[in-house]
């Protein structure tokens, strides 16, 4: 921490040195639209880039390690978070107390803490540790980014600069296998975890000298356990709040097992090699047309039947892709798989958001605390399911299927007990 804080004070120290001409009383100027986008989305896009990028190197983390199971190899991205679960939690409060700037320090130090361990981590528990590290801190700027859009914008303003942030995010999955698939490939896969290091170093420079902070102290509040303790008994006696929350967290685990097991999937099982990160990309842009899809119909269109649809749908197709797979022994054609695949990630695009939105809906009052506590929830449950799908991995795409189609039944039921 001590280190922690010297960075702190010395990345303050040359962002007042460097505006000393332009700044009235302290303060930096304010961001120009175009720029504030860029460096929100790049902020937010630390959490794709960690795990996408990561993808076509688990393999061969494994066998650097020595480690014996391959699934053991997903704990790369499980960890990353299981981190993040919890950081969500404390990141809100923290920055309503201190305000958004340090708060999104405290975050970086973290990450860049972790992004070293695994860089010269020699087995696999120093890299998982890493790895958590890197999820917790990861967190941070992820949260309070969203909290600072909010701080400077409001209404149909902010619904505007989310979707142009947005749209900068869908990019980066596309793009992220690939960039790891070219590092792993010339570099080797201790260069990821240093484009990582190399990344949040450059967008925290650039953080700590163009943004100020849009958390006046006047505004902020005291940092309290019991606030959390008690929001989250509200959230849990909230049956609107608590049924989406736990329909997202099981939505994003059955695409959790997808994340922990892709690469296993597309390079054992189809022997794709070095072209796995363009079948990924394929699939990732599924996910974004569904988001603008989305965007379009929910203003026709309930969330809630947007989102029934979407379940109902990708059960059926799960149902019917489980019978095939069986069919050919866990080994369907690849046309097949990527067919439906991508019809599936169309419909968990539209759940996405939705999910989300409907979970806080009730939740005005304390939106706060509350986006962290919901999203901290979703992701254990996620976790725990998409853990359990990617360490069922056994050479074939039954549990894929199989976990998919039993998470997407019990998401339904989940939300039509929320709607009661």
């Amino acid at each position: 921490m001590a280190i922690e804080t010297l960075y702190y004070y010395s990345v303050i120290h040359l962002s007042k040195r460097y505006y000393k001409g332009f700044m009235k009383k302290g303060e930096i100027p304010e961001l120009g639209f175009a720029e504030f986008i860029s460096l929100t989305a790049m902020m937010m896009s630390l959490v794709a880039l960690s795990v996408d990028t990561m993808l076509p190197a688990l393999s061969e983390i494994g066998r650097d390690f020595g480690v014996i199971d391959n699934n053991n190899s997903q704990l790369i991205i499980s960890l990353f978070f299981l981190g993040m679960a919890f950081g969500q939690l404390l990141y809100g409060p923290v920055s309503d107390n201190t305000g958004r700037k340090p708060a999104i320090y405290v975050g970086y130090g973290l990450f860049i803490t972790g992004c070293v361990l695994s860089l010269v981590a020699t087995n696999l528990y120093v890299m998982l540790a890493g790895r958590f590290l890197q999820g917790f801190g990861t967190a941070g700027p992820r949260i309070v980014s969203i909290a600072i859009v909010r701080d400077r914008y409001e209404g149909s303003a902010m619904a505007r600069v989310m979707s142009f942030v947005m749209t900068v995010f869908i990019i980066v999955p596309i793009i992220a296998p690939a960039l790891g698939q070219g590092l792993l490939f010339f570099a080797g896969w201790r260069a990821i975890f240093a484009s990582f290091l190399i990344l949040a170093l450059l967008t925290l420079v650039w953080f700590a000298l163009r943004q100020p902070e849009t958390l006046p102290k006047e505004k902020r509040v005291p940092f309290s356990l019991k606030r959390i303790i008690s929001t989250m008994g509200i959230i849990f006696g909230n049956r609107s709040a608590i049924g989406y929350t736990v329909t997202a967290g099981l939505v994003f685990g059955f695409f959790f097992g997808y994340l922990n097991s892709a690469q296993q999937i597309f390079q054992e099982v189809y022997a794709l090699g070095a072209a796995f990160p363009f079948y990924f990309a394929f699939l990732a842009l599924s996910i974004g047309g569904a988001s603008l899809f989305n965007a379009r119909f929910v203003l026709h269109h309930t969330m809630q039947s947007l989102s029934q649809r979407a379940l109902i749908s990708i059960s059926v197709l799960s149902a019917g892709f489980f019978f095939l797979a069986l069919w050919y022994h866990g080994h369907p054609p690849l046309w097949t798989l990527m067919a439906y695949l991508f019809a599936t990630f169309f419909g968990t695009g539209i759940l996405f958001g939705n999910l989300n939105a409907l979970a806080m809906e009730s939740l005005g009052k304390i939106a706060g605390i509350g986006a962290g506590v919901v999203g901290s929830l979703s992701t254990l449950i996620s976790i725990i399911t998409g853990t359990a799908i990617g360490q069922s991995y056994n050479g074939s795409v039954l549990p894929l299927t199989a976990g998919f189609f039993m998470l997407s039944l019990a998401s339904l039921a989940a939300m039509r007990w929320a709607e009661k």
